[in-house]
């Protein structure tokens, strides 16, 4: 596939994640794929997830966890098997009641017209913090955090 092939793939990957075809992002992906980011224990869906199963716990750990308030691609860059996508998105954190707002990049590699990986790259700080507990006298019900 060629470059533009690539990205127009890529594009079509969030347009399924945003109209939550999870199992249509899952057959675009080859059986021996990765999603990587940056690892927290705070965390839940941060770090390796390898192989279509991991995909799906992935995607399965990022809704338990988070809330997308919006999430946005705004470029999308490629050459040759590799696809850059840069973007910002809101989301809550489901057990902190806390917002966060993000800016994020996830550099894809396709083959054969697949996604063979994915390397997350986000505000690591801002989401381990919007994922801390409070103590129960300073909680307050809603935190704002922005990058």
């Amino acid at each position: 596939m060629s470059a533009e092939e690539n990205k127009q793939m890529v594009q079509q990957l969030y347009r399924m994640f945003q109209q939550g075809d999870i199992p249509g992002i899952l057959a675009h992906s080859s059986d021996d794929s990765d999603w990587i980011s940056p690892e927290s224990e705070l965390v839940p869906f941060s770090g390796h997830f390898h192989g279509r199963q991991g995909l799906a716990d992935f995607f399965t750990k990022l809704g338990e966890n988070m809330q997308a308030i919006r999430f946005e691609p705004l470029d999308f860059i490629a050459e040759g098997d590799k696809v850059v996508a840069m973007g910002e998105a809101s989301w809550l954190v489901r057990s902190t009641g806390r917002r966060l707002d993000s800016p994020w990049v996830h550099v894809f590699t396709i083959r054969d017209g697949q996604m063979v990986r994915c390397q997350a790259l986000t505000d690591t700080a801002s989401t381990v913090q919007a994922f801390l507990p409070e103590p129960a006298a300073q909680a307050s019900p809603r935190t704002e955090l922005h990058h």
